[in-house]
C-alpha cells in the first residue's frame, strides 16, 4: 500500500492520501477581487488529484498585499467574489479546500513578479507598508512604518475578519503565512525585528506577535476545522532565524492548538544564499517534525511519485505539498497515483480518461456509453 495514498485525519477533516496543492501567488486579482482566471485555475487545480488544494496566500488587508494583484479577504466584496468558485469546486471535485491567510509586511507595495517585482512608491500609486521596525527589505527602498500597539490590534482584528470570512465561506481549513519573509516572518527574524518593547528582542518575545494571531485565528475558526502555519525554517543568513528557532516555535503553536507547519525557507533578506535542489527544504520538515513532535508538510522541488513516497513513507514529513509541478502537470495526482499503484477520486466526465493498463485509476466503476 503506497504511503503516499494513505489518509490522514486533521481534526474533523479525513483527507484520503497526503498531496497537497501549495498555496501560489497568481497575483492577478483585481483590488482583491477573485475574478475569471481564479475559476479557471482553482477549479482545474481542484481535479489534480490531491487531498487538499490551497488557495493563495490572500491578504487580510488592503495595504497587507505583495502587490495590487493579490488577492484578498478583507471585505464584503472580497468574499462574494470567492463565493461562486467554490460552489463550482463543491459541486465537481471532492478535495477539501484551505487558504493561506497572510499579511506581506514590508515586502508589500510591489510590482507583479513578470513587471519586475520592485517596489512601488507611493508616488506612482504604491504605499508605505507596516512591518516589526523601520527597516526597508532592500537599501534604497522607502522605509516601513514600524507597528505601535494600535497597529498590532489592527493587524490581530484583520487575520481574526478573514477567518470568520474563510469559515462562512465553508473553506475546509486555514494555512497562516509565516514564511517568506512577510509580517509574521519578520517579526520572528532578528534581521528584519530590531524592536526593543515585548514584540522583539529576545526568542519569547520575537515569537509573541505571530503566537497571537495563531490563538486569534485558532479561536475564530470553528473547532473542527484544523489550522497550520507556514514558516521559514531558516534565513539562509547568519545571524537570522534557524532551525533550532523553528523548532521552538512550532513547539509553541502545538500547544497552542496547530495542525501542522509546513517548512519553507528564506525570503527576508536580499543577502540569502540558498542551496537549492530537489526536495532541499525536506529536511526542514523533517527536523521540525522530530524535534517538536508536529504534523509537518515537505515544499520544495518535490516533484516525482516516487520521490513524494519516499518521503512520506521514511517519516519526513506527513504531507508533501508541491506548486510548480502541479501546475505543469495538473493530473499530478492521477499520474503519481497510477505510478504507485494507488487510486484516486475524479468526476463522472472524466472517467474515461485513464488509459487501459491503469483502468481502475478510479477504483471500481461502470461506465456505460451507446
Amino acid at each position: 500500500m503506497s504511503a503516499l495514498f494513505s489518509p490522514i485525519t486533521l481534526r474533523g477533516l479525513v483527507l484520503p492520501n497526503r498531496i497537497v496543492v501549495s498555496p501560489m501567488c497568481q497575483y492577478s486579482a483585481e483590488n482583491g477581487l477573485a475574478n475569471a482566471w481564479h475559476f479557471v485555475h482553482i477549479g482545474g487545480l481542484a481535479l489534480s488529484g490531491a487531498a487538499m488544494f490551497c488557495i493563495e496566500g490572500t491578504a487580510v488587508t488592503a495595504e497587507g498585499r505583495i502587490t495590487p494583484g493579490d488577492l484578498g479577504l478583507w471585505d464584503d466584496a472580497t468574499e462574494a467574489a470567492l463565493q461562486p468558485i467554490l460552489a463550482a469546486v463543491r459541486k465537481y471535485s471532492k478535495t477539501a479546500v484551505a487558504i493561506q491567510l497572510a499579511h506581506a509586511g514590508r515586502k508589500g507595495s510591489s510590482r507583479v513578479p513578470w513587471e519586475g517585482g520592485a517596489y512601488i512608491p507611493v508616488s506612482d500609486g504604491g504605499w508605505v507598508p507596516p512591518a516589526p521596525s523601520p527597516l526597508p527589505h532592500k537599501a534604497g527602498e522607502t522605509p516601513p512604518v514600524a507597528l505601535d500597539a494600535a497597529g498590532l490590534a489592527d493587524v490581530r482584528a484583520a487575520f481574526v475578519a478573514a477567518t470568520k470570512r474563510a469559515a462562512r465561506l465553508g473553506i475546509d481549513a486555514i494555512e497562516i503565512h509565516g514564511a517568506h519573509g512577510y509580517l509574521l516572518h519578520e517579526f520572528l527574524s532578528p534581521l528584519a525585528n530590531k524592536r526593543t518593547d515585548a514584540y522583539g528582542g529576545s526568542l519569547e518575545n520575537r515569537m509573541r506577535f505571530p503566537l497571537e494571531i495563531f490563538e486569534a485565528v485558532r479561536a475564530a475558526f470553528p473547532p473542527d476545522k484544523p489550522v497550520g502555519v507556514k514558516v521559514s525554517a531558516v534565513d539562509w543568513v547568519e545571524g537570522g532565524w534557524d532551525l533550532p528557532q523553528s523548532i521552538e516555535y512550532a513547539k509553541a503553536l502545538k500547544q497552542r492548538g496547530a495542525d501542522w507547519v509546513t517548512a519553507s525557507s528564506g525570503g527576508v533578506s536580499p543577502l540569502q544564499k540558498i542551496t537549492v535542489g530537489p526536495g532541499y527544504h525536506v529536511p526542514f520538515a523533517e527536523g521540525i517534525r522530530n524535534g517538536a513532535d508536529i504534523t509537518t508538510i515537505a515544499v520544495g522541488l518535490i516533484t516525482e511519485p516516487h520521490q513524494a513516497e519516499e518521503i512520506i513513507a521514511s517519516g519526513k514529513a506527513d504531507l508533501v505539498a508541491l506548486a510548480r509541478a502541479m501546475l505543469y502537470d495538473p493530473r499530478w495526482g492521477w499520474h503519481a497515483a497510477a505510478e504507485l499503484g494507488a487510486t484516486v477520486d475524479a468526476p463522472p466526465p472524466y472517467w474515461r480518461a485513464p488509459p487501459h493498463e491503469f483502468k481502475d485509476l478510479f477504483g471500481s466503476i461502470v461506465y456505460g456509453a451507446r
